[in-house]
């Protein structure tokens, strides 16, 4: 299917208005279990013209986790596609008590009337969309997304990626997903651009559509550019991409090793950046000046961000802290979570009012760029010492044969914690070889205690490692040598 602009704007008022007669008011919730397609657009953008609130589903979510948002945000209506009524038929009709009517995307032409005017006044402050966060410790929680926020964040990308009307992107992120809806489609939308909207990340046909001459955007994450890398090794001859305006990546740390392989068959720096659903974007790599690897670059216009210790003081550029953030972008709260909102910001001493990432950062004291350590709740204490899991997990990645790793820290009677790392591999790597190697790497208590190989670390659906999966898997018996 193909959509012009103006074939998408009449879409969406005749299906607003169509969800408008059937009883559908401002602040209403609606459900999408639904992947990639056109209906997707025209919905959000109708429910959007009524001051309806969209709640996106993660298509991997199974009994227990939809079961948890259905009854959280209670939606009236829930929008799948018919291959999805399989799992939605597993779910107890208490799962889905509140909701009147499935809606099936393959059927939306049913439910479109005569285009109307007649529509509420949505305000910038009304919530737009409720996103459910991953949930790595504990259950998910609806970070609430005004109309301010999406039209904050459009703002500051449209900005610094220079964005216009004669860009293409090459979209395979879920737009179930902050990263694919606010970042990518949002903004080629407020820009006017074209959209080529893939189901899902093929590598194959990614490769193909990236050398057709056509897209100028390509955003995805770490695990989507490791594809990407090992498909494009595999064709002869050099492929052209010089007509690609920008590579982009987020949601999870992209390895060096990564990024510079990129740019080796490429001839592209790819722009890191950093964001979370609560916030969108907040730093980012310039688009024009140096991109360096391993770091998210500076504040995005409109952002304000401090790194702080553990009493919410500043620290000075080149120590490591708790990255806090402040900004039109910046979300007020979680979906009927008064506790859990409070928990998520601190005041400062003038009275204004900070985020708590639960990132650890540090600035560099020359370029002013921030690089993240990893989460405040993965940080490993062992014997008195911070370890930061990213700066293990690089070092790992640098040895001959380990594709990926995930560190996380193991109970030890005397030092509290010790790090201990599972790895992806490409062939058999030797452990002793590969402890020899961190040891010159870095400091010792940094050193990993023990390493498990598994076919796959456990991710989400845009490819972030869930650690918290792996905690329950640590059964391994660390080296007699101490680590400190």
């Amino acid at each position: 299917m193909e959509l012009s602009y103006r074939e998408l704007h009449q879409a969406s008022r005749r299906l607003a208005a169509g969800f408008r007669n059937w009883g559908l008011r401002k602040g209403d919730r609606v459900a999408f279990f639904l992947g990639n397609r056109p209906e997707f657009v025209t919905t959000y953008l109708a429910l959007a013209r009524l001051g309806a609130v969209i709640v996106p589903l993660n298509l991997a979510y199974r009994r227990r986790e939809l079961s948890h948002v259905l009854a959280d945000a209670q939606p009236r209506l829930l929008l799948t596609e018919r291959h999805q009524l399989e799992i939605l038929d597993a779910l107890k009709p208490t799962d889905r008590v509140s909701v009147e009517e499935l809606v099936l995307a393959e059927d939306l032409a049913a439910w479109e009337r005569p285009e109307s005017d007649s529509r509420p006044v949505v305000g910038a402050d009304d919530p737009a969309t409720i996103m459910y966060t991953s949930g790595t410790t504990g259950r998910s929680k609806g970070a609430v997304i005004s109309h301010r926020n999406l039209l904050a964040a459009m703002a500051d990308l449209l900005a610094a990626w220079d964005w216009s009307p004669q860009d293409t992107l090459l979209l395979g992120l879920p737009l179930f997903h902050t990263h694919g809806l606010v970042v990518s489609l949002h903004c080629a939308l407020a820009a006017g651009a074209k959209v080529l909207l893939h189901r899902r990340f093929e590598a194959a046909r990614f490769v193909d559509a990236l050398t057709a001459d056509e897209p100028t955007l390509f955003f995805g994450v770490p695990t989507m550019y490791l594809r990407l890398i090992e498909e494009i090794r595999s064709r002869s001859p050099t492929l052209d991409f010089s007509h690609m305006r920008l590579f982009c990546c987020g949601s999870a740390p992209l390895a060096e090793e990564t990024f510079a392989e990129f740019r080796k068959l490429t001839g592209h720096d790819i722009l890191e950046r950093y964001g979370m659903t609560e916030t969108c974007m907040l730093l980012s790599n310039p688009y024009d000046g140096p991109r360096v690897a391993g770091s998210v670059g500076l504040p995005l216009p409109g952002v304000s961000v401090r790194i702080v210790d553990e009493r919410d003081r500043d620290v000075a550029p080149g120590d490591e802290g708790e990255l806090l953030a402040r900004g039109s972008n910046v979300f007020d709260g979680y979906w009927q979570a008064e506790d859990k909102t409070a928990e998520s910001f601190t005041r400062d001493d003038h009275g204004s009012v900070w985020f708590r990432t639960g990132d650890l950062a540090r600035q560099d004291p020359d370029s002013g760029y921030f690089t993240l350590l990893g989460r405040r709740h993965e940080l490993i204490i062992s014997g008195g010492y911070n370890i930061y899991p990213r700066e293990v997990e690089e070092v790992l990645v640098g040895y001959a044969g380990v594709r990926d790793a995930a560190v996380i820290g193991a109970t030890h009677p005397e030092w509290g914690e010790v790090p201990v790392a599972f790895l992806e591999v490409d062939c058999e790597v030797d452990q002793d070889g590969l402890t020899d190697y961190c040891q010159r790497q870095m400091a010792k208590f940094k050193v990993p205690q023990a390493f498990e190989v598994v076919d796959s670390l456990p991710r989400n659906a845009l490819g972030k490692v869930q650690k918290h999966l792996l905690t329950s898997r640590v059964n391994l018996q660390p080296r007699s040598d101490s680590n400190q």
